[in-house]
């Protein structure tokens, strides 16, 4: 990873503090508007971030929308009909999948969730266009982050959004789409150090599970990762276990509610060897965990679209910001051990062992049908 030296970076902890700032920073454009989302819900989050655009483009911003075909097929047509009628483009990736289609390309999803402004201000996270309190309890948001970036990093984020847009547009028969690229802005000083990460299917189909791995393997002292859906490949349970083994605290926030149920028993069918390792494992109760982040030795950090599962690191497009930064590393590290601390329950090695064999044997059917669903969508062995 080449870091960019030379960025503000700013932590924005859940929808309550990513919406206003995401309007905010829409309602201050003065050329253009990307937004990328995985789901974009008919509530009241999509409400305000629809008339956010709609507003932009009404005074001549060049606005573009682009939603997934899968996760937002439910795209409100009002939302869109408001949107056109502002002006504002909206496109949709991969938009005729059907969910029981057994094509293998139909998990080929384009997850990110980011947006940029002017090329000035952009956020990657794990934030989708919905409601935080869509979940089991609806006085508890789901647990989730974002970063607000302005500087060099700004525009990685405005060039790998408007290099899909082109993509996505010209699939969908809109010939030659030329961008004008805004004006670069420079490096602000003293600054924080960060990059952005991509994965697609084409020339980075690895980039940001390598990230981690490096990251992973270059750590002396503690491994914080906190990820929804964790079900990683062999490389990756091989390089926590290797960490753990040379003496570096490694610590897993991971879902402890049931949200889709294959996922949730397969991944634990791997809890048995990551525990007997020394890895701690926290499970979060207190409600959704949508989080996609990590902190390596206190110093350097992730926070983006990336679950650690093949659907992340296979399949879908995601994208999700590494920072070299000492001040940032500590802030989302702290906020994370505050989650643990208010919401997680740690699993006991010892009492994990002792399970019940109908309740292990579950965990490892369920592991076998997940292994065969990805070898089925993958072009590659999940290793």
């Amino acid at each position: 990873m080449q870091y960019l030296d030379g960025n503000r970076l700013t932590l924005l902890r859940n929808g309550e503090q990513y919406f206003p700032a995401l309007v905010g920073a829409i309602d201050g454009a003065r050329d253009e508007v990307f937004l990328e989302t995985y789901i974009f819900a008919d509530d009241e989050t999509g409400s305000l971030v629809t008339d956010a655009l709609a507003r932009a483009a009404a005074r001549g911003v060049a606005v573009h929308l682009l939603i997934d075909g899968f996760g937002a097929r439910d795209f409100a047509p009002r939302f869109r009909r408001v949107l056109r009628e502002a002006g504002a483009q909206v496109l949709v990736f991969r938009p005729d999948i059907s969910p029981w289609s057994l094509r293998r390309n139909r998990l080929r999803r384009m997850h990110r969730k980011l947006a940029c402004v002017d090329g000035l201000v952009a956020f990657v996270g794990g934030i989708n266009v919905i409601d935080d309190f869509d979940a089991p309890d609806d006085t508890t948001p789901r647990h989730d982050y974002a970063v607000r970036a302005e500087g060099p990093l700004a525009v990685q984020v405005r060039a790998a959004a408007a290099q899909l847009w082109v993509r996505v547009a010209r699939t969908a028969g809109h010939g030659r789409v030329l961008l004008a690229a805004p004006p670069a802005p420079a490096p602000l000083v003293p600054g924080q150090r960060a990059v952005l990460v991509i994965r697609d299917s084409l020339r980075h189909r690895r980039d940001i599970e390598d990230a981690y791995l490096e990251l992973i393997d270059a750590a002396r002292e503690e491994i914080l990762i906190a990820s929804a859906y964790f079900f990683p490949g062999r490389r990756f349970r091989h390089a926590l276990v290797s960490a753990a083994r040379r003496g570096v605290r490694v610590v897993l926030l991971v879902q402890g509610l049931v949200e889709y149920v294959l996922p949730h028993y397969a991944s634990r069918a791997l809890y048995g060897s990551l525990l007997e390792a020394g890895i701690r494992i926290e499970e979060y109760h207190h409600s959704f965990l949508h989080a996609k982040v990590a902190v390596f030795d206190g110093c350097r950090a992730s926070v983006g679209s990336s679950n650690i599962d093949p659907f992340s690191l296979l399949l879908a497009r995601e994208a999700n910001v590494f920072a070299d930064d000492v001040g940032f590393s500590a802030e989302l590290r702290a906020s994370l051990e505050d989650a643990i601390r208010s919401g997680a329950r740690t699993l006991p090695p010892l009492a994990w062992r002792r399970r019940p064999l109908w309740r292990r044997a579950w965990n490892w059917i369920a592991y076998g049908i997940g292994r065969l669903l990805i070898n089925f969508a993958s072009y590659e062995r999940y290793h």
